[in-house]
């Protein structure tokens, strides 16, 4: 799953490095070095008004048009790939309503093999460049009450992430960008398919501390390396 992870550009470097139109939102960005669910986060969405690309600012975890309230959004934010065309939860906004989720990197915990307790990692590329995950996003209520609303897609983890966790987010580069936002036409085969081993053998996976575990921590001191010989705590994660 990706339940955790950051985001520090602003909207204006955004929009230069998508080639998008400019933000949807008024208030700036603020580096988030721990997004966590229900928070707003940025993405880019084609914007049939604007005519192309725009960045803009959605509510974590997809809420169905046809559900009674934004509750379920908490659960739903993640969208699996092997089911995101067909589950009835995802399946519309998949068709339609595609869009990328700009990230610096992203955090998993994994197992400890030496004694209890998780060890926390931070996945990023080595070049400094973005993540860019694959999302879907939908509309729920009306009027004063709208809220637009985002998932990450995840698929199978491939080597060398699997040694963190057997999931990861879909992560497209950018020769993949406007196919996921529809700008060129793809088969949804096609569209699901995760990026080849050369890209991924680009990631970094760095060892990171206990605080990133807690949703009130945030600042870069959480992607510090550190000695895997130190656990983080059980009751640290989430």
């Amino acid at each position: 799953m990706c339940g955790r992870y950051a985001s520090t550009r602003s909207a204006d470097d955004l929009v230069a490095e998508f080639d998008a139109i400019g933000p949807e939102f008024d208030e700036p960005l603020r580096p988030d070095y721990n997004v966590a669910p229900t928070t707003q986060v940025p993405v880019v969405r084609v914007s049939a008004s604007r005519g192309g690309r725009v960045v803009d600012s959605l509510r974590w975890g997809l809420v169905p048009s046809w559900s009674s309230d934004l509750s379920v959004g908490a659960r739903m934010i993640n969208a699996r790939a092997e089911s995101v065309a067909t589950k009835p939860a995802f399946r519309s906004a998949f068709a339609r309503r595609r869009c990328l989720v700009p990230a610096d990197g992203w955090y998993e915990w994994s197992a400890r093999p030496d004694g209890p307790g998780k060890q926390a990692w931070y996945l990023t590329r080595e070049d400094g460049g973005s993540c860019v995950f694959a999302g879907l996003w939908e509309v729920w209520g009306s009027g004063d009450e709208k809220v637009a609303t985002c998932s990450i897609v995840t698929t199978d983890a491939l080597a060398p992430l699997t040694e963190v966790h057997h999931r990861m987010p879909l992560l497209l580069p950018r020769e993949r960008w406007a196919e996921w936002l529809g700008e060129s036409p793809v088969d949804a085969d096609a569209l699901l398919a995760p990026p080849s081993p050369e890209w991924l053998a680009g990631m970094e996976l760095r060892p990171v501390g206990s605080a990133v575990g807690n949703v009130r921590n945030n600042g870069p001191q959480l992607q510090a390396a550190v000695d895997r010989s130190t656990p983080v705590p059980l009751d640290t994660l989430f």
